[in-house]
């Protein structure tokens, strides 16, 4: 029975992935609708921080059991990745420092992967769960800081954060090179299409997605700068 066992497949915008969609959305409407509420204890947001954390641990167990872990592919050296390590450490300290990287970098890079994941395994398989509950948990976490622990956005933090993405570039770069890995997707675009296929050939879309960068920081910026009282130093 196990030698026959086959992992489900991933559809784009088929109705597991619809249903991820959609239980963001309710998340998120969920989240403004109680945004005057107390916000959660410091445990709580730890809790939530080792959940992510375990999530992440087991799904490296899980490559690594199966045979799947490779430096080129598994290292978490991806946008979505190095979000989520800064979620980890924003909601296990509470350091403000790191709230811009994790509202525009976080809010930017998941939203895309939700709505094209780069993803081969469906419902109801274990890699299904943690690529959205990953996912999710960031943009859900920015939103958090941003609505019920009043940061409010500004113009130097989206700044910063495009600054801290650009120095992170020739490191990816390198690790690229060594590993012959396509973390950030800086040597192709993803074989099963996503929004860089919307940008130009290689490398030129690289650059394209600089500028796709800024406008979405941009949008997130005027989108949520005036709706707090108070701005977070």
């Amino acid at each position: 029975m196990i030698a026959n066992y086959q992992e489900p497949s991933f559809e784009l915008f088929s109705i597991a992935h619809l249903t991820a969609i959609v239980g963001l959305g309710l998340s998120i409407l969920l989240l403004y609708l109680f945004r005057k509420g107390p916000p959660a204890s410091a445990k709580v947001e730890r809790l939530v921080a080792l959940s992510l954390l375990l999530m992440e641990v087991f799904y490296h167990v899980w490559m690594i059991s199966t045979s799947r872990w490779m430096a080129s592919q598994s290292l978490p050296l991806e946008l979505c990745s190095i979000s989520l390590i800064v979620v980890i450490l924003l909601l296990w300290t509470g350091k403000k420092q790191l709230i811009d990287f994790v509202f525009f970098a976080g809010i930017g890079g998941a939203l895309q992967a939700m709505a094209t994941p780069v993803l081969d395994i469906g419902f109801p398989h274990f890699r299904y769960f943690h690529f959205f509950y990953i996912h999710i948990s960031i943009i859900l976490t920015a939103l958090y800081f941003t609505w019920m622990k009043g940061y409010r956005p500004t113009f130097k933090g989206m700044m910063k954060t495009m600054l801290a993405l650009n120095l992170l570039l020739p490191i990816i770069m390198a690790v690229n090179a060594l590993t012959q890995g396509n973390y950030m997707f800086l040597r192709e675009k993803p074989l099963n299409g996503s929004l860089l296929d919307f940008l130009g050939p290689y490398p030129w879309y690289i650059l394209s997605l600089e500028g796709v960068a800024l406008i979405i920081f941009i949008c997130l910026w005027l989108l949520f700068r005036e709706w707090r009282h108070s701005e977070c130093n």
